[in-house]
């Protein structure tokens, strides 16, 4: 499915129109201890739950992140930052060398898998990670475990992972990928056979998957952390804002994706005054990122026009409180980033048209140039990249861009056919991962779907930053890590690959009939909900 402009536009509309109409939270009557829970999520269909499987979809990462468990957690609603903020989760606890270079887990005895597939072990931790660092199996933000050297079972209880990393249950096993799989079931069902049929240890387990709108969970009876206060839970995919809305207004679903458009939390506010909004801050890291290997934009004249046509602040302010314009790689609220103040006169790029269509004349474009591209239907892809696109207007840049279905764009991207590709990620405040997964050429982009989110081929069309970055990754010190890290960013600004626009909250609609249990304040774009229930 493809959209223009216009239509996009339209389709907006009728999102902000839908916040208007039909009955404020509908009757349901369900009597709260049967009541399914529900949550629609912004993508046409799921796309599989296995949590290494690359190209998933954000309503994927949702399920995924019921299913199964790390060996250690973050408190709901947060980001773990410092090394005291994680607390056991299949590990019951671990403990580093002085240098930070070998980290050793005890697994809880008798965690179960779901479905009778026995009970959690170092085998089950190995092959999880083995599978991440084997550079022959395709999994994903594969250039994130990196820096881990090895894994390895001490005891059937007892693992060990060597890497230097002051930050390590941050930086790599929280993360989604990281989650643990049983070996056993893996090995027996095969690839195919465990993407819709996964075997984790997490609250939920999987009862049904309809390929084409929706995943059905029943809480895990073994769950090591108690049981579910819900029984059952429902992911629901519906790619249209307006049906979602819809949905969400009339009881349809108790939670829905926010449409990160302007206007539209204002617009469900105005009909449904007692909507809970829960939002992370600072959300999603939204870069541009301009392929190197598609010509003109493999010259540094026209990727400095981009950077001096687009408007960042203009951007988030469109947004209003859920947005912060971006400088560098890294969020303004984190650790690592760079300021517009710090930076030398020639790396600020504050917005100048004039200069834009300067560089563009020098590159040999005095007329304009038209570059072809795609992105994503998504709210927030197609609200920023339409922005995006009227403001490189102004200075000669003319998007022929296509607005394209979600699960699509992210495949054809992930084939490499993306000459300007948004991305839209989520990252916890350890400085070293955007850059990892969008900069290191060893997560290059591959034709065969294959490759990782450096879409950009930097490091590999033009020298990038690999050198620093490995030093990075190996740094023990924070301080130290830090410097590095604001050396790439400024290289980055140099080279402009890759270019930060704003950092833009995730946002979940909640009925106030569903107490969730905590607060969100920070974390990625998807929580445990294994504490909700209808109240």
């Amino acid at each position: 499915m493809t959209l223009n402009r216009r239509d996009f536009l339209v389709a907006a509309g009728a999102a902000s129109a839908a916040a208007t109409l039909g009955a404020e939270f509908a009757t349901t009557p369900a009597l709260a201890q049967d009541h399914v829970l529900s949550i629609a999520l912004a993508a046409r269909a799921p796309g599989g739950l296995n949590p290494q499987q690359t190209g998933l979809t954000g309503g994927d990462n949702w399920a995924i992140s019921q299913i199964f468990d790390a060996l250690v957690r973050a408190d709901d609603g947060t980001f773990g930052i410092k090394p005291e903020d994680f607390k056991p989760a299949l590990a019951e606890s671990w403990e580093t060398s002085p240098d930070a270079k070998t980290w050793t887990y005890k697994l809880r005895k008798g965690v179960k898998f779901h479905k009778g597939y026995g009970e959690v072990s170092a085998d089950d931790v190995v092959f999880t990670y083995g599978r991440l660092l084997d550079p022959k199996t395709p999994t994903s933000s594969k250039a994130t475990y990196l820096n881990v050297d090895k894994v390895e079972a001490v005891d059937p209880l007892t693992v060990t992972l060597k890497l230097p990393d002051p930050l390590f249950n941050a930086a790599v096993v929280v993360t989604l990928p990281a989650n643990i799989m049983s070996k056993k079931a893996f090995t027996e069902k095969g690839e195919d056979g465990f993407k819709f049929d996964p075997i984790g240890t997490g609250a939920y387990q999987v009862t049904k998957v309809d390929p084409n709108a929706s995943v059905f969970l029943e809480a895990n009876p073994d769950y090591f952390q108690g049981p579910a206060a819900s029984k059952n839970l429902k992911i629901t995919f519906i790619a249209d804002t307006t049906a979602r809305t819809l949905a969400f207004l009339s009881g349809q679903v108790d939670m829905m994706e926010g449409a990160r458009t302007p206007g539209w939390i204002p617009g469900i506010k105005q009909r449904a005054p007692k909507t809970i909004f829960d939002a992370t801050k600072p959300g999603s890291f939204n870069h541009l990122m301009l392929n190197l290997t598609k010509k003109p934009l493999d010259d540094i004249r026209v990727r400095q026009a981009f950077r001096y046509a687009i408007d960042n602040a203009a951007i988030a302010k469109a947004y209003g409180d859920i947005a912060v314009p971006m400088v560098g790689m890294i969020a303004p609220q984190f650790e690592g980033s760079v300021k517009v103040e710090d930076l030398p006169p020639e790396l600020q790029y504050k917005p100048d048209v004039e200069k834009a269509k300067k560089l563009l004349a020098d590159a040999g474009f005095p007329n304009g140039l038209t570059i072809e591209c795609f992105t994503s239907q998504r709210e927030d892809y197609a609200a920023i990249m339409l922005m995006i696109q009227e403001q490189l207007r102004k200075a000669g840049i003319n998007l022929d861009m296509k607005i394209i279905d979600h699960a699509t764009f992210h495949n054809q991207t992930a084939k490499d056919l993306n000459a300007v590709a948004l991305n839209s990620s989520s990252y916890p405040p350890v400085p070293t991962q955007p850059l990892l997964d969008q900069l290191s050429s060893k997560s290059e982009v591959k034709a065969d779907g294959k490759g990782g989110t450096n879409y950009s081929h930097y490091g590999v069309a033009i020298p990038g930053v690999d050198d620093i970055l490995t030093q990075a990754v190996g740094e023990p010190d924070f301080d130290k890590r830090i410097a590095l890290v604001q050396q790439i960013e400024k290289k980055v600004l140099t080279d402009l690959p890759d270019m930060g626009i704003i950092t833009l909250s995730y946002v979940i609609a909640r009925s106030p009939r569903v107490d969730l249990g905590y607060d969100v304040k920070s974390g990625y774009a998807y929580w445990p909900l294994h504490r909700a229930k209808y109240v």
